[in-house]
């Protein structure tokens, strides 16, 4: 029964597919299609989401949407098969065999990294956005059959668990839906934010329904009325445009309600309407038709059709009072604006059947490759980039010529000096905004004239403090890059400094030999030379911060080898010897050491190793040089009994990593509580993470494992921590 039911399923889905290629009109690859279609049934055959339909559903649907899009047939076969390497046994050389390299291309792109060792969710994600990018460049509709299939997941959301529906939905508004935007994809952007929103914040948008339902009879009558009333005046003139009424957006309505802190009322553009001509001075005759027409608000017009956004999106802006004093938006542009401003960079496979013009794609691009670049000179989070390059609204500023630069909004003196060029950048000295001295960190505002001031001193470059004042990552990179070639020496140095200073405050303790050893590894491991990794560290192209996790694994496999350097001793057995809080099983009058690998605590099940000169070394027992030395047969008879006295007689260090949203008095706040449960504080210091969340680190004393536990609860019930986690040192 359950084999007929996914026939009846398969046989649906393949009918509706090719009726609705049928139904566009255009000519597909039908052949390599239904190929397509009959491998991904078969691979995904006994698959089920997790609303428990079929699997092969959601690639079809994806199909669907790229349909819509107007894509092309390599880009169906691949909707159809993006899964297939990844979820069943199929591999990307068959798909290469039986589709060629175009498609198994395509599918690459879309294919997770899941076997690479992450440290956490976070950097995975992370790691497969910067893979999609990637692939982006070499051919662009990677992203966009990667923005169906998110909009398709996103359609389904309801029936995963309300924990990962935040997730999927928070990484959907910060990073697909900025994508879609700078893609120009604006009816992907406007559904994937507006699926979203109503995951992040359902009460907001409950609130926005019900005042939206109120008026929604209302709502049709004015938008009728308004371009019946247009249409008429119109053809006083001859003109015949199309014209469409819309309410605006969910996200756009709750963006400038619960995040702009407007009044429902004080939303000028809930009401819009659409009038579509044929040519550009059409626009702006009607235009000004528009403005007899109605009471213009003062400040709400942009002329996008001489100054373009970045996406391509063209179009004239303004917003007008009616007769009855209710506020609207008015849209007015040619048919070619128009499919550009729905489809974006699509709309070149909708109307053009593909891209044509190599270089106006790669103009479309740059910003994926400023991103990539970002990302691999100095680890920036691409999350992060995305939110902050692509932010859907953009600020336009003029050189003292006249050329516009287009920039995120709050970019700086710094962002728009390398917006020009890196060459005025590097030579900045100080800055003009209409015409008055303004400082570097000031953030210029829409319409400005900015003058950049520059020396022509051979020796004169940029200020590392710029790092910190740039917001784009366009200008970070590029004041990197005069750091790397400009001030190698200093970099050297500085990057000594900054590692051991690093070193120090993770406890990583180490003689001469050791510390060479440890350089060597990490020389290895990032393919540099002793004095490149340190000028890396110095100019900010390698993050301290980020890879201190392989610092930490490198040095933990360094004490283990120094460990493992004699043959095992002969044991005898005798009573267990009392050492400290240490009960060693067998062995008469040794010393006893805490691992720093590990660093053992009172209650942490533990094991010890016998070394060569300094007794036996104690370790947690899941600790992972024990895991690796146990699987040895060479190192695992070198392994003791030991376990923790009755009564612990001395205070042990431990440190904590506490995360929290920044506030003021986070810091007092960990202090007073940690003095008020009598715990000596032997460090503390916080510093801010790059998503505005705040880290701090303390080391204190405790009686064991029981203690840690009790202070860890007290200190997660601080307003604003987010976690309190025990490190390994």
């Amino acid at each position: 029964m359950e084999d007929k039911t996914y026939l009846e399923v398969e046989q649906k889905l393949y009918r509706d597919l090719f009726r609705k290629l049928k139904d566009t009109g255009k000519i597909y690859n039908t052949k390599k299609i239904k190929q397509a279609f009959h491998r991904a049934s078969v691979a995904h055959q006994g698959q089920k989401r997790v609303s428990g339909e079929p699997y092969i559903i959601h690639p079809v649907n994806v199909a669907y949407i790229l349909i819509n899009l107007g894509m092309d047939s390599a880009c169906i076969c691949v909707a159809l098969l993006h899964d297939v390497v990844e979820d069943t046994e199929v591999t990307l050389e068959q798909i290469r065999g039986e589709f060629g390299s175009e498609i198994a291309m395509l599918v690459n792109g879309l294919t997770k990294l899941t076997n690479l060792p992450m440290s956490s969710k976070e950097e995975q994600r992370s790691e497969n956005i910067l893979k999609v990018l990637m692939a982006m460049i070499q051919d662009v509709r990677v992203i966009l059959i990667k923005l169906a299939d998110r909009l398709h997941n996103m359609r389904t959301l309801q029936f995963k668990a309300p924990d990962k529906q935040r997730i999927t939905a928070l990484e959907t508004i910060e990073v697909y839906a900025p994508i879609a935007n700078r893609l120009g994809i604006m009816t992907v952007k406007e559904e994937l934010e507006d699926l979203s929103i109503r995951y992040l914040d359902p009460i907001a948008c409950r609130e926005i329904d019900e005042a939206l339902s109120l008026k929604k009879n209302e709502q049709r009558t004015i938008i009728e009325s308004i371009k019946a009333r247009i249409l008429e005046r119109l053809r006083t003139y001859q003109i015949e445009p199309h014209i469409e009424g819309r309410v605006k957006s969910l996200y756009g309505i709750y963006s400038k309600v619960y995040k702009d802190g407007r009044s429902f009322d004080e939303v000028y553009d809930i009401y819009a309407v659409r009038i579509i001509v044929d040519t550009d001075i059409d626009c702006y005759n009607i235009f000004g038709v528009i403005h007899d027409m109605f009471t213009p608000i003062p400040g709400r017009f942009k002329d996008y059709i001489s100054t373009p956004k970045p996406n391509s999106y063209q179009s004239l802006h303004t917003t007008v009072l009616g007769k009855e004093g209710i506020p609207f938006e008015v849209q007015i542009r040619t048919w070619d604006m128009h499919y550009m401003a729905e489809y974006g960079i699509a709309a070149h496979w909708k109307y053009k059947e593909g891209v044509h013009g190599k270089d106006k794609l790669e103009e479309q691009l740059s910003w994926a490759r400023q991103l990539i670049e970002a990302q691999q000179d100095a680890g920036e989070d691409i999350t992060h980039t995305i939110k902050t390059d692509l932010m859907p609204d953009d600020i336009y500023v003029f050189t003292p010529k006249g050329d516009v630069k287009c920039l995120p909004v709050g970019s700086t003196i710094v962002d728009f000096a390398y917006a020009i060029h890196s060459a005025v950048g590097n030579k900045m000295i100080g800055a003009k905004a209409d015409g008055k001295i303004v400082s570097l960190e000031y953030k210029i505002k829409n319409g400005q004239k900015i003058e950049i001031l520059t020396t022509k001193s051979i020796s004169h470059g940029p200020n590392k403090e710029w790092l910190s004042i740039a917001k784009t990552s366009e200008a970070r990179s590029k004041i990197r890059a005069w750091f790397k070639k400009e001030r190698r020496e200093e970099n050297i140095v500085e990057g000594k400094i900054e590692l051991e200073k690093e070193l120090r405050k993770n406890y990583i303790h180490l003689d001469d030999e050791q510390r060479q050893q440890l350089i060597e590894r990490l020389c290895k491991r990032y393919s540099r030379t002793e004095n490149d990794l340190y000028a890396a560290i110095g100019y900010g192209g390698i993050v301290l911060a980020k890879i201190m996790p392989n610092i930490k694994e490198d040095y933990a496999k360094l004490i283990k080898e120094n460990e493992i350097e004699i043959d095992k001793p002969e044991l005898v057995t005798t009573k267990p010897k009392l050492t400290g809080d240490i009960s060693v099983d067998g062995i008469e009058g040794c010393q006893v050491k805490m691992s720093q690998c590990c660093n053992p605590l009172p209650g942490d099940e533990i094991i010890g190793f016998i070394t060569r000169g300094h007794g036996v070394s104690i370790h947690k027992k899941d600790c992972i040089n024990v895991i690796h030395s146990m699987s040895d047969p060479e190192q695992a008879g070198r392994w003791i009994r030991v376990n923790w006295t009755s009564s612990v007689a001395k205070s042990y260090n431990c440190t904590l990593d506490i995360i929290a949203h920044n506030r003021d008095a986070l810091f007092a706040d960990i202090s007073l509580i940690l003095s008020g449960m009598r715990v000596p504080i032997y460090e503390i210091n916080a510093r801010q993470l790059k998503n505005g969340n705040a880290i701090v680190i303390v080391t204190i004393g405790i009686q064991g494992t029981e203690h840690l536990k009790n202070i860890i609860y007290r200190l997660s019930k601080i307003n604003s921590v987010i976690s309190v986690e025990r490190t390994g040192k």
